[in-house]
């Protein structure tokens, strides 16, 4: 019911929700494409790092047929920082500390990389199971260990991934909880050690998806 003749200007009477104020950038919508043509010092830093990404990504593939699959490799790496970073914040899911998504990652990877190599590149992918200057008594027992840690390697990197988001946020989760039965002293020194817990996970979420990306790199390029 209208209490007087300005509510009906009020954003909160419009079931009961305030997302017309959402109106108010309809406006961008509109703008020429030319107004978002400077860069930001977000697209500058992003646009270095991606540089950086791919250049390093191309020295690991190491053949110049392969230029544009730095692309794939660069937004796996987005995707698994942005993620880890997501999962930073109080009360947001941390998708990739569960093997449903990392593994989604890294199998579907692996079995193309697998498909390629042994349709393409037989011979190179034979000769990948025997190292080279190995003994014939010790052939067979290498083509059984090469065997195995190539078969493993979807699952090491699912692993590896969710092990180390997990393990950082179980660790503050548990000093977190003991909060309440310190003394005051013992509190803020709790507060110091979960704010080096934070900055040391910030870190393990950039490294981690470095990691991912680069191994992935290197598993593609031996395919080759």
């Amino acid at each position: 019911m209208m209490t007087n003749l300005f509510s009906t200007f009020d954003p909160s009477t419009s079931l009961n929700l305030s997302l017309n104020w959402m109106s108010t950038f309809l406006g961008l919508i509109m703008m020429p494409a030319i107004f978002w043509f400077i860069p930001s010092r977000y697209t500058v830093l992003w646009n270095k790092i991606t540089l950086t990404l791919h250049t390093e990504f191309k020295i690991l593939l190491g053949t110049p047929k392969m230029n544009g699959s730095t692309l794939i490799f660069i937004s796996l790496f987005s995707m698994i920082l942005f993620n880890n970073f997501l999962g930073l914040f109080p009360y947001i899911f941390t998708s990739t500390s569960h093997l449903s998504l990392t593994l989604t990652l890294a199998l579907p990877l692996w079995v193309s990389f697998m498909i390629f190599g042994w349709v393409k590149n037989t011979i190179h992918m034979l000769a990948h199971l025997v190292p080279q200057g190995t003994p014939p008594v010790l052939m067979p027992f290498m083509v059984c260990i090469e065997t195995i840690s190539n078969i493993i390697r979807p699952g090491t990197l699912a692993v590896r991934l969710a092990a180390n988001m997990i393990a950082g946020h179980l660790l503050m989760t548990l000093l977190g909880n003991t909060g309440s039965s310190l003394s005051l002293l013992m509190v803020n020194l709790l507060i110091i050690v979960q704010l080096a817990l934070l900055v040391l996970e910030s870190a393990v979420s950039i490294i981690q998806s470095y990691v991912f990306a680069v191994l992935t790199t290197l598993y593609s390029s031996e395919v080759n």
